[in-house]
């Protein structure tokens, strides 16, 4: 249609990954808040997003014509049989496998949205015969909880965009937290929370200074999201804050003293304390909460190197 501008995506959405026996993490470089070195990658699962953009497929949507569209089908396929024949680590280096792939097979596919999401399975603990348990990397329980995600942007064979992430984290914290001295008019019913249990949800992602460093097969520089959870959660456990804003502040200073590597690191925080209810007359510290109204504050931040 004249005068009309077109912008245009499709590709396969959560395609499920359960590769086993993939290639394990060593090398990673440690940090002090967290006692994550290496991941055996016994099982290595994901869901996988495939997003192709550009406006050599429009005529697919104007005339019907799919002579140029790459079945939805395929793709799921070529995640599937990548799966296998990839040899690292990482969700990031699986997708950069899948980059490569679909821009070397397939000409029309200049231009690539990918993204993957961790499925969690934890290795569980069995007898060991002499008394004790030990994980033998064969049986599996699936959990729940925060993940790791990864996405990268690419074209023309060129990584132009990357982000890492762990998203899903909800943390409770008893005490140490605080919130007062905000601004009070007459739609302020919120009392001042000195100490307050203080829950929150957190989705953490990053971006590196240099590729290289993100796909390097050396990981003595890549950033598991493993350490960077270990590190939120040193960080809640041991600074007294004065409010949701500050907290995440702390946390991304932290991130960014402790690697070096990373050119930005981002919080989205959702505040899911719960309400005061009841409270024991004979010990004060036994009190109890009970959920608040289900509409909730949401804070984010940006810190990048180099700015103000």
């Amino acid at each position: 249609m004249d005068g009309v501008a077109y912008e245009i995506g499709y590709g396969k959405r959560r395609v499920p990954v359960y590769r086993v026996h993939a290639a394990p993490l060593r090398g990673v470089t440690p940090i002090p808040e967290s006692p994550f070195t290496d991941r055996a990658n016994a099982l290595f699962a994901c869901e996988v997003d495939v997003e192709v953009l550009g406006n050599d497929f429009l005529p697919a949507y104007t005339a019907g014509d799919n002579r140029d569209v790459v079945a939805t089908d395929s793709m799921k396929n070529v995640v599937l049989r990548e799966a296998l024949a990839y040899d690292g680590a990482t969700l990031e280096g699986f997708l950069a496998r899948l980059g490569r792939t679909f821009t070397s097979t397939y000409d029309q596919l200049r231009t690539l949205r990918l993204a993957a999401r961790e499925l969690p399975f934890a290795a569980v603990p069995v007898p060991d015969g002499v008394g004790g348990f030990a994980a033998d990397n064969n049986l599996f329980v699936r959990t729940g909880g925060d993940v790791a995600v990864a996405a990268l942007e690419i074209a023309d064979d060129t990584i132009t965009g990357h982000r890492s992430g762990r998203v899903g984290m909800e943390l409770m914290k008893l005490s140490g937290s605080a919130f007062t001295s905000f601004v009070r008019d007459g739609f302020t019913t919120l009392p001042d929370r000195r100490d307050r249990p203080l829950f929150v949800g957190l989705d953490i992602h990053w971006r590196y200074a240099d590729v290289a460093d993100l796909l390097a097969p050396d990981p003595t520089r890549y950033v598991p999201s493993e350490q960077v959870g270990d590190l939120v959660r040193a960080v809640f456990a041991g600074f007294v804050s004065e409010s949701i804003q500050h907290l995440v502040h702390e946390m991304g200073t932290r991130l960014l003293e402790r690697f070096p590597q990373l050119a930005e690191v981002s919080f989205a925080a959702r505040n899911l304390t719960r309400d005061p209810y009841a409270e024991s007359t004979t010990t004060p510290r036994a009190k109890v909460y009970s959920d608040p109204f289900p509409a909730y504050g949401e804070i984010t931040l940006t810190m990048s190197r180099g700015t103000a």
